[in-house]
């Protein structure tokens, strides 16, 4: 028989070994991801295949591919599709990787300049068994994004590089738009979840990337993600959020962690969209720019309304010419 998973009783203290017991097929009915379609998905879709490109959209199996491939937000996957390291709730491939392409960058900057995206997150897997981390592949793609695509947004999803300052900087002198990286669950939870990451270690990454961007001069926002349902208490969140803006984090996404395997980390229930609502307001009193918190909420969802300037982008989206060549925005 299927187990039931509590939506609002107390999440249990620790977290449970794997569970021999299957996930129930159904989810509460707030967890509907909308059906990927429409023109300009479809037109991503036959060119990311076109270009051989990695997307964790898809690696990752991302509920909003549908929605931000719509709106030509794209999250781009680069040192190959095989990570060294094992997280308990990631569905990217995991093992001793091969691949390795000194030209990637060019590549990637190529095909993205012909995809026409608003706003590019690029992302990898971890690379810990290269000498840099990846960091200068990393630094090289944003250098050529700016040069083929100079008006798109560019977030880049970091691993932790083993706190090393060096591979940072390497990343940071590129001057992303954002730099994103993830803290995934509380402080009692790293070590199952996140295995060789350490909280310490991420906290001081998204430090040291907002004092870099300073000491560089430059505005970069710094962003982290939560996932929820694993077994952490609503109290061990909160000192999450604090120790993110302790750290300057200024952008932050909560979002409901579901389970893709019996091999991985069970889920131990399901929030709210009412709790989801609450954590937001709490981490917007605190102090961040910028909160999405949603069941389906991963952590590059809106990000292209995240970047320094956005607001000024959206508001163009949002209007048009007049007779006179002044901008106007549209009625509603």
């Amino acid at each position: 028989m299927q187990r039931e998973l509590p939506i609002f009783e107390p999440a249990p203290t620790e977290l449970a070994a794997l569970d021999p017991t299957p996930t129930p097929r159904r989810h509460p009915d707030w967890i509907r991801a909308r059906m990927p379609s429409g023109e300009a998905y479809h037109e991503l879709k036959a060119l990311m295949r076109g270009l051989s490109l990695n997307t964790v959209c898809e690696e990752a199996r991302c509920p909003n591919i549908g929605e931000c491939w719509d709106q030509r937000t794209a999250t781009i996957m680069i040192l190959g599709d095989t990570c060294t390291r094992a997280c308990g709730f990631c569905a990217v491939k995991t093992g001793r990787p091969t691949w390795f392409d000194d030209d990637e960058p060019r590549r990637v900057a190529e095909a993205i300049g012909a995809l026409g995206l608003e706003h590019v997150v690029i992302t990898s897997v971890a690379r810990d068994d290269l000498p840099d981390g990846g960091s200068r592949i990393f630094a090289e793609t944003i250098t050529r994004l700016r040069e083929t695509s100079p008006g798109m947004g560019i977030e880049v999803l970091i691993p932790d590089f083993d706190g090393s300052d060096d591979r940072l900087r390497t990343v940071m002198d590129a001057r992303p738009d954002i730099l994103n990286h993830n803290l995934e669950t509380v402080r009692r939870l790293q070590k199952p979840v996140r295995k060789r990451a350490r909280w310490d270690r991420s906290l001081y990454v998204l430090r040291r990337a907002k004092e870099m961007a300073a000491e560089i001069g430059y505005p970069a926002h710094t962003k982290s993600s939560l996932m929820v349902g694993l077994g952490e208490t609503r109290s061990e969140l909160h000192e999450a959020f604090e120790a993110l803006r302790d750290n300057d984090v200024d952008i932050l996404t909560i979002g409901q962690y579901l389970r893709p395997s019996l091999q991985h980390l069970p889920l131990e229930r399901y929030y709210h969209p009412d709790e989801f609502a609450d954590m937001k307001r709490e981490a917007l009193e605190l102090g961040f720019r910028h909160v999405e918190s949603a069941p389906l909420v991963r952590s590059s969802y809106h990000a292209r309304d995240q970047v320094p300037g956005a607001e000024l982008k959206r508001l163009r989206r949002r209007a048009t010419i007049d007779a006179d060549g002044r901008i106007v925005p549209l009625a509603g």
